[in-house]
């Protein structure tokens, strides 16, 4: 579904989407129907595919329903049929949403909400990989930051100064991973006779999180099932002839969160044990 719904944002740049299962036809045109997804399903009943690219889950037993299950991922493939990256976690229950592809591998805008707050000496556009959330996904959140003429601030590791510092709140049920910062440009300051480690222009932060399943983050969503991610941003602006007091920024995202689908096909057109 979460797939589904970044199917356009992929075709636009060019990307065609499908989904590779071991499900036979007829369980996947009923989750088609059902579901009104639109992304090409294909299906790999005796698992070759599958095993052609060494993804085949060995911990089900051979005379098991589901047996010839993948280990679930994506790959990212080009015209010429090499593949660029994947995207696989540790845990089967732990996916990558397809927004964290388009922003984390891509670069591009997954088309999702954006927060804008503007300052004396900056504006910053918050956005996410993704708008709606379900247990175990991994997305991303991104800083979009536009200086005002003649700004500067400081990067992640200068020594004497306050760098730019991007902060989540750390609550149990999600995980916070680091912030990808990009290279910073060094700034000769002839009043001190300085050079230092800046960011001016603009330029873009991205971080991942992860949400746990749905039992796990229950006590973290409001009435609406909405569930609200806070961080902070604090930095200190110089221009040509004056460092400003440093600033702190709250930050705010809200997803909207979903159960799995766990709707089975019906009895007589599922997979029986053994693979038939």
């Amino acid at each position: 579904m979460q797939l589904d719904r970044k199917r356009e944002e992929f075709e636009k740049r060019g990307i065609n989407v499908a989904a590779l299962s071991f499900d036979p036809v007829a369980v996947l045109d009923n989750f088609a129907q059902r579901t009104g997804v639109k992304i090409t399903l294909l299906s790999d009943p005796q698992s070759e595919v599958i095993r052609a690219f060494g993804i085949l889950n060995e911990t089900v037993a051979k005379d098991h329903q589901f047996y010839g299950i993948p280990n679930p991922g994506d790959y990212l493939i080009d015209e010429n049929g090499v593949v660029k990256a994947k995207f696989f976690q540790e845990k089967y229950t732990d996916r990558y949403t397809a927004g964290q592809i388009l922003v984390r591998t891509l670069g591009v805008d997954s088309g999702a909400k954006q927060t804008q707050t503007e300052t004396d000496h900056l504006t910053v556009t918050s956005s996410a990989s993704d708008d709606i959330l379900r247990g175990g996904n991994r997305l991303s959140l991104v800083l979009e930051f536009d200086l005002k003429d003649k700004m500067h601030v400081y990067a992640p590791g200068v020594q004497g100064y306050i760098p730019v510092e991007w902060t989540m709140e750390e609550v149990e049920g999600i995980t916070n991973y680091p912030a990808a910062y990009p290279e910073s440009e060094m700034l000769h300051l002839p009043a001190i006779s300085e050079t230092v480690a800046v960011y001016q222009g603009g330029f873009r932060v991205v971080r991942d999180v992860m949400v746990g399943q749905s039992k796990e983050i229950q006590h973290l969503l409001n009435a609406q099932g909405e569930l609200l991610v806070k961080g902070s941003l604090r930095y200190q602006a110089c221009d040509d002839k004056v460092c400003y007091l440093p600033k702190t920024i709250p930050l705010e995202w809200t997803f909207r969160f979903e159960e799995h689908d766990r709707t089975r096909a019906p009895e007589e057109i599922r997979r029986k044990a053994g693979g038939e």
